[in-house]
């Protein structure tokens, strides 16, 4: 089964060594340098797990939105480049990118990311087409959050029953491992799947971070419209000029 067929079925697939050595290192770099604040990209830094706020506070799952707005390498990459054509061939030649962010795990910190669909964050749209690239960046594991999806499930209408965490935490509904396959990937390797797949990860319980960068995309008309209603996935409503 080629790689169109098995996304159609099923929701999601798996892209082996997607990012090259060299990309991978600049992602590095960069990445860490956001984590410890050498890069200052706090305005839309939040912690999804909705507890590393306060005084000595830990970000269990640290998301950064749109980092390319700020760091110019994110829009230049070749990675960026091959998601565009992958997400062309996915899903039709109108794909471009909506967004871009980082979620990184914090080592030992045993937080989930609970099951929902990414449709469940975005507004009303009529074409519902959306992709969505976790790019690994440290080899993810069972043990430290890799994805878990549930087959099949971008075939059934989006689930009504998504709920927020407390502190303005991730949404969640209601799913279960034993409905879902675990999908370890390697470092520089790549899960692509669509928005209304059904997903989680497990907490990271290793001593690591459990790093990704992910690239969303949507069919360039939907962005347009998204962003005349004023969202630009940073959780604050777009100054309209």
């Amino acid at each position: 089964m080629d790689n169109e067929a098995f996304f159609t079925q099923n929701g999601y697939i798996v892209f082996n060594d997607l990012l090259s050595s060299s990309e991978w290192k600049q992602i590095d770099s960069i990445y860490n340098a956001i984590l410890t604040n050498t890069i200052d990209l706090s305005e839309n830094r939040s912690d999804l797990s909705g507890k590393g706020r306060g005084i000595n506070a830990v970000e269990k799952i640290t998301q950064i939105m749109r980092p390319s707005d700020k760091i110019p390498f994110f829009k230049t990459s070749k990675l960026l480049k091959e998601c565009t054509q992958l997400s062309k061939k996915l899903l039709g030649a109108d794909m471009a990118l909506d967004f871009d962010m980082l979620i990184n795990k914090a080592p030992h910190t045993n937080t989930p990311t609970p099951w929902h669909q990414d449709e469940a964050y975005w507004p009303t749209m009529p074409d519902k087409r959306a992709l969505s690239f976790w790019i690994a960046i440290d080899d993810a594991t069972k043990e430290n959050g890799c994805m878990w999806y549930a087959p099949k499930s971008h075939l059934q209408p989006q689930l009504e029953k998504h709920v927020q965490l407390p502190n303005g935490g991730a949404l969640c509904c209601q799913w279960s491992e034993e409905e879902a396959l675990c999908i370890p990937i390697a470092k520089k390797s790549a899960v692509a799947h669509h928005g209304r797949t059904l997903h989680y990860s497990r907490g990271n319980s290793t001593s690591g971070n459990r790093r990704a960068y992910i690239l969303n995309f949507r069919p360039q008309a939907m962005i347009d419209l998204e962003r005349s209603l004023g969202f630009d996935h940073t959780g604050k409503r777009s100054v309209q000029s």
